[in-house]
């Protein structure tokens, strides 16, 4: 029986990071950066008004106040997308809008909301300083500067950054396609009345969110039925579909369950049991010519979900370029003693009663119990050769809240 690191560190000797591609901006959220981007421009690009306002030489509002206003004779109006062609001079301003380039001559914008708003001429009752209210042009960025540095994990702030210096493609690593299938012949669809002995498929749905949230493209496959040539077909559909392919049951010592035998005729897939409570089943392997990474777990949507995070989140990681190991686990004191298999390392779920102390949760810890899961902030893990925890004790935990 392999330990739990021994048989993560199988897994992720079979992945390597996805080779970069070029793809459009629309395409890249939550994509690794694989090239140095520079700025072809400076940001602003141009001198430009950060207010709706009017254009002036300061020197001409110095001193305005309500009780002392200024009146100066407007000359022209200018909207966010056009310029001026008229240039300031004494007595004279320039109605502008924000994100419009400053005239010639600007050397500060007089907010509206310290004028009247006059077109024609315009009344300013307060004083501004020179260069107030004008964004300058390579404040923020100057050409030819390094914007991300290869390596960055692109979001919503950095896309908008790209955007801004006229990216319209970046080379990435992708994000991995991730296709999940669910195996049994007990299995129907959600929604399906339950004959005696049938159970609603809820693995498939389960893990094809999970794999979303952990920066993956993920769909879901049919459930196969225990039936070889059928998860044959099923399973040869996918090679050319996927990064990598997720099952879920059938890799247990169940008489009727063929993903084993299947497994090892399509490619190359081994069998363990890990020493771990939920999730001892556990395989890994290839399937296919050159072949794509495949990692089968168990059945038991506890085990599943479980097995997902401890092995499959290291691997999708790895496959978009990132450290394999996240920074989920953090120590904790455990608010009530807790007993786990002496020889088995156990996920067990919890929540968070605060920032520093958890507790278990649901109706006991067995693989079965959804209900658990479905309320788990967190794996209270205690590893294996520890029969007993005591309340106050610190442990390990994994956070699983979503978004962490």
């Amino acid at each position: 029986m392999l330990s739990v690191e021994e048989y993560r560190d199988l897994v992720l000797a079979g992945i390597e990071s996805l080779h970069p591609i070029e793809l459009p901006l629309s395409e890249v959220d939550g994509c690794l950066l694989a090239q140095d981007v520079a700025a072809p421009w400076p940001l602003p690009s141009f001198d430009n008004s950060s207010m709706d306002g009017y254009a002036v030489l300061q020197a001409d509002i110095a001193g305005a106040s309500a009780e002392n206003p200024v009146t100066l004779k407007v000359i022209d109006d200018v909207p966010a997308g056009f310029r001026s062609l008229e240039t300031l001079v004494s007595g004279t301003a320039i109605r502008i809008m924000t994100g419009a380039p400053t005239p010639d001559g600007t050397q500060c914008v007089v907010p509206v909301e310290m004028t009247d708003g006059g077109t024609e001429n315009v009344v300013v009752s307060a004083s501004v300083d020179f260069g107030g209210y004008v964004r300058k042009m390579g404040e923020d960025i100057l050409i030819g500067e390094i914007v991300l540095r290869k390596g960055a994990l692109l979001n919503a702030r950095s896309i908008a950054l790209l955007a801004a210096v006229g990216q319209a493609r970046v080379l990435v690593i992708p994000r991995p396609r991730v296709a999940v299938m669910s195996t049994g012949t007990e299995l129907v669809e959600p929604g399906t009345p339950l004959a005696h002995g049938l159970i609603s498929d809820s693995n498939s749905f389960m893990l094809v969110a999970a794999a979303n949230s952990a920066g993956a493209l993920a769909y879901r496959a049919t459930p196969v039925q225990d039936d070889e040539e059928e998860l044959e077909r099923a399973l040869n559909d996918q090679v050319h579909r996927a990064d990598i392919l997720i099952t879920t049951g059938g890799v247990s010592m169940g008489a009727y369950d063929p993903v084993k035998a299947v497994f090892q005729k399509l490619g190359s897939a081994d069998f363990y049991k890990v020493a771990m409570q939920p999730g001892m089943p556990q395989g890994c392997g290839s399937l296919g010519d050159p072949g794509i990474p495949v990692i089968t777990l168990p059945g038991n949507p506890v085990s599943a979900y479980v097995s997902f995070e401890v092995f499959v989140r290291p691997a999708l990681r790895k496959l978009r370029g990132l450290d394999p190991v996240s920074d989920r686990s953090k120590k904790v004191e455990l608010a009530v003693s807790m007993t786990s298999p002496e020889h088995k390392c156990q996920f067990a779920r919890g929540r968070f009663i605060d920032a520093d102390h958890v507790e278990p949760v649901g109706a006991g810890q067995g693989s079965h119990v959804m209900g658990g899961l479905a309320q788990a902030e967190c794996f209270i893990v205690i590893p294996a050769g520890v029969a007993t925890v005591d309340a106050g004790a610190v442990v390990e935990v994994i956070d699983i809240r979503e978004g962490r």
